[in-house]
Parts: structure tokens; C-alpha cells; sequence
């Protein structure tokens, strides 16, 4: 019990002295997409996440019931991705209808295919709890889309940060802002050499 204390004291810890990094340096992503990460359990995939969506250019992440995560995985991109908490789905909902974002949700067995399907450029992404999937009842909204990542195996069941990063791609390949905009690539904070197993 004293074990899993210290674990999330530490993760509280170490995830306050990113905010703060946060509040100073993040700003918004060039592409207009936002992710909203529904319940997702505080330790690795949440940091995962913010390391694709900083590599992708979100414009920002939302967590619903999420008061703390462990930043780690994250490799330090959760200083430049703007975040926001919300106690609820519905606090959440209001303020990107407020924004005018459409919202999509992503199950199996959905006619709607990502990949053969037009995403809204003004999208934000609900990527559900690992488990349990999403917190809401999706009848309450029914201006949700519901679009289903193709799959051929039998489980039927991506890790959420996979799929994110799947979305996250898709749209890019979509509405990705090109280098002729004066946009380009920006180097790596840290360049790995394969040769050598090392910088």
C-alpha cells in the first residue's frame, strides 16, 4: 500500500514540474486538431501521446478525469503541447462546441473507415479509456461521429497510444501543413545514430 503511495506521490511530483514548464513554454500546435484523452490511466500512454502529438503539431490535448499523469514517457514534449483539464465529458463537449470542433469517437465494426473517409478540419479526437473505452453515454451527443480503424486481426483492439498516433497520421496525410508554407521540419532535440547505438 505505502509502495502504491509513493508511486503516485512521485508521479504527482515529477507531473507538477512539467505544468509549470508548460504554462511558460507550450503554445498551440499548427494543425488545427486537438486531442481529448477520456479517463486514460495516468502512467505511460498519456505521455505517449503528447510525444506524437508534439511531433504532429496538435493544437492542444484535453484530459477528462484525469488530475495527473506520469510524464515520462513523454520525453519532455508535454512542455510544448498546451493541455487542459476537465472534470467531465460534458465540460469538455461544451467548450469544443463552443470552438466549433466536430468531435470523433473510434470503435470497430463501423462502416465509417479511417483512411477512406474525409476527417473534419476542425476535428478533435476522444480516445478512450484503455479499458473501458469511452465515459460517456454517446447517445447524450449524438453529433459525435464513430469512425472504426481498419483492423484484420482477431482481436480487434489497438493500444490507445498506437491509435492515436494511427489518427494522428491520417489527418496529417489529410491537411498536413507543407515546407512550402514555411513550415519545415524542425532537427531532433537528440539525434540517435544506429551505427553506433548512440548521438
Amino acid at each position: 500500500m505505502a509502495r502504491r503511495y509513493n508511486k503516485r506521490f512521485d508521479i504527482a511530483v515529477r507531473y507538477e514540474q512539467v505544468r509549470r514548464k508548460n504554462l511558460i513554454s507550450a503554445t498551440p500546435g499548427v494543425h488545427e486538431y486537438i486531442l481529448v484523452l477520456d479517463g486514460l490511466k495516468p502512467d505511460f500512454n498519456i505521455g505517449k501521446i503528447f510525444r506524437t502529438a508534439d511531433a504532429f503539431g496538435a493544437r492542444e490535448i484535453h484530459l477528462v478525469g484525469v488530475s495527473a499523469f506520469n510524464p515520462d514517457s513523454a520525453k519532455g514534449s508535454v512542455r510544448w503541447v498546451p493541455f487542459y483539464h476537465h472534470e467531465d465529458f460534458s465540460s469538455c463537449y461544451q467548450y469544443l462546441k463552443e470552438k466549433r470542433y466536430v468531435c470523433t469517437v473510434f470503435e470497430p465494426g463501423r462502416s465509417k473507415l479511417l483512411g477512406s473517409c474525409s476527417l473534419a478540419k476542425k476535428s478533435a479526437f476522444v480516445m478512450g479509456h484503455e479499458e473501458f473505452g469511452i465515459s460517456f453515454d454517446k447517445s447524450m451527443y449524438p453529433d459525435i461521429e464513430t469512425i472504426s480503424i481498419p483492423q484484420w486481426g482477431h482481436v480487434q483492439s489497438l493500444n490507445v497510444s498506437v491509435a492515436a498516433s494511427i489518427v494522428m497520421y491520417e489527418y496529417i496525410r489529410q491537411y498536413g501543413r507543407p515546407i512550402s508554407e514555411g513550415l519545415p521540419q524542425k532537427e531532433a532535440g537528440v539525434n540517435f545514430c544506429p551505427e553506433t547505438g548512440g548521438r
